[in-house]
């Protein structure tokens, strides 16, 4: 970090490219599995239940070992695995179905995608709790 407390060059340039892979790898696993109109988008779900597991992964065993560079906890955190998951497009994807009367599959997807990302984030919690633990970083 930079001493004046704001980030430093090398965190904003990590955040920039892991926000630019993030979203090119989430982009192309939209076309290779494209979701079908009026039905769960399938896709967007499965990728914001891994994205919360990877990032509560991440963020525990982090919290553990605090002296991991604050450049790579940016560049894969908030840059990679903030512009790889899409809760803005549960939003949109819940709008556009209520808007067509999908009122049964935006309930689901709406329900789900908030319990999975619950759900992940809390295994995410303990797998990254039990790596610490298992590399000795929590001392």
């Amino acid at each position: 970090m930079a001493s004046s407390g704001t980030p430093g060059s090398r965190a904003w340039l990590a955040v920039a490219a892991g926000g630019l892979l993030g979203s090119e790898l989430r982009y192309g696993l939209g076309l290779a599995f494209p979701d079908h109109v009026g039905s769960l988008p399938w896709t967007t779900l499965c990728i914001n239940v891994a994205g919360s597991f990877i990032l509560a992964t991440l963020t525990t065993f982090w919290i553990a070992r605090p002296r991991t560079a604050f450049w790579l906890r940016a560049g894969l955190g908030p840059g990679l695995l903030g512009s790889f998951t899409t809760f803005s497009t549960v939003v949109f994807s819940v709008d556009q179905l209520w808007r067509a009367n999908y009122h049964p599959v935006w309930i689901a997807y709406l329900g789900l995608s908030l319990l999975l990302g619950l759900g992940a984030a809390a295994l995410g919690w303990r797998a990254g709790k039990r790596l610490a633990d298992r590399s000795g970083a929590a001392t």
